[in-house]
């Protein structure tokens, strides 16, 4: 009974070890057996053929042998660490590992490492895979990765730009639209204004025309006299509100050129000053001073601008100071700079309505009795950018008004 036994089992080790033997010889991964000194002695044909050798061929090779020379060296220091505290394991976590073929090419692969013993010592079986398949798939799949990154990038950039064209058409619509709504609104005004501002100057013309006759016909010359003026100044009045509405006009088309020129800014001012004493109040004095440091009073700017300008705002202090008061004009020039201000005596500027004097239709609420467009302002300060220069004022009510306009010397 026990001998039976004793065969049954040592046919049970013998179908073990054919077991193992064929695991060895049929197994589809790489199967090297190296000895404590990493030399090979034992390979399955998988692994032969993996690394391109006959079975017998790799016995006794070193295990160096398979790797490429540049990691030949870590290698061996791994080995030499791996001997002092075996246990099983992948090979290189982290990191590409490459084999040898005997034709001296290379390709990627994992190993794992089980050590074992026997009673001829100690061993380390290692289990090879060529992962070159996958290693391609894995370069295939990074670079369609880039290659998506880049396609996403690029439309993302056509979207950007897609993005800001839309914005820039819809800054465009909502100021081509705003600009709709200032001309409705100009409209509107222009048609307010004009219904005011007309009716009465022609009315004052129509009367004073009738009165005219009436007094030519009695020969009373100093009642006609003052009629005719009536008429000349409401004429005037009726000049000044077309002549900001056409200056507005080129102004908003883009008409207006500057077209610099050489002249004596002194004789210049003095012209003007002179011009406007003639369409004064009564008892209104002109003053004009004219200043440099330099040797010469030429300047190189757009004379009708300037003088556009300089009408503009002795128009309104004219218009805005009483009876029997001072206008002064002055000129300051400096080898850049030509500084023009001018100053009256008049009803000045409401503090809190300071920050309105150049807005377009806007009448201070002290001049709503003084006839005007609202628009003298806007256009001085349009024409003043346009000769790169700047204005400002300084203003108290019921006391006066100067305005400043700084230039270059020379454009």
């Amino acid at each position: 009974m026990k001998k039976n036994t004793d065969i049954l089992s040592k046919v049970a080790e013998m179908d073990i070890l054919h077991q193992s033997e064929a695991i060895f010889l049929f197994a589809t991964e790489g199967i090297l057996i190296a000895d404590k000194q990493g030399k090979i002695v034992r390979v399955n044909p998988s692994g032969a053929a993996m690394f391109g050798y006959e079975p017998e061929e790799l016995t006794d090779l070193m295990i160096e042998d398979l790797i490429p020379n540049r990691f030949r060296q870590m290698h061996q220091t791994h080995r030499t660490n791996f001997n002092e505290h075996p246990h099983a394991r992948s090979m290189g976590s982290g990191m590409d590992l490459y084999a040898k073929r005997k034709d001296d090419s290379e390709f990627p692969v994992e190993i794992s490492l089980s050590p074992y013993q026997n009673s001829k010592g100690a061993y380390v079986i290692a289990f090879v895979i060529d992962i070159s398949i996958r290693k391609v798939a894995e370069n295939k799949l990074v670079s369609y990765k880039n290659e998506l990154e880049v396609e996403v990038e690029e439309r993302t950039l056509v979207l950007k730009e897609a993005i800001q064209k839309l914005e820039k058409t819809k800054d465009e619509l909502d100021r081509a639209l705003k600009r709709e709504q200032e001309l409705n609104l100009m409209k509107s005004r222009f048609i307010t204004i004009a219904s005011h501002e007309f009716r009465t100057p022609l009315a004052t013309v129509l009367s004073s025309l009738s009165l005219v006759e009436k007094y030519g016909d009695l020969d009373e010359n100093e009642k006609r006299d003052k009629h005719i003026h009536r008429i000349k100044s409401s004429v005037r009045n009726l000049t000044d509100i077309l002549n900001d509405f056409l200056s507005l006009n080129k102004l908003e088309e883009g008409k207006v050129v500057v077209a610099p020129e050489s002249f004596i800014i002194n004789d210049f001012l003095e012209e003007i000053c002179q011009q406007m004493q003639g369409i004064a109040k009564k008892g209104q004095k002109i003053d004009c001073i004219c200043e440099t440091t330099e040797s010469s009073y030429e300047v190189r700017l757009d004379s009708k601008l300037i003088k556009n300008i300089i009408i503009n705002l002795i128009s309104n202090a004219i218009k805005f100071s009483p009876d029997d008061s001072r206008i002064q004009i002055k000129g300051s020039l400096t080898n850049r700079q030509v500084a023009i201000s001018i100053k009256d005596e008049g009803i000045g500027i409401p503090e809190a309505e300071k920050k309105h004097v150049f807005e377009r239709f806007y009448r201070m609420s002290n001049a709503e009795a003084i006839q005007g467009t609202g628009l003298g302002l806007s256009i001085v300060n349009q024409y003043v950018l346009l000769l790169k220069g700047k204005i400002d004022f300084i203003s108290e009510e019921n006391k006066g008004t100067k305005f400043i306009v700084t230039l270059p010397r020379y454009l």
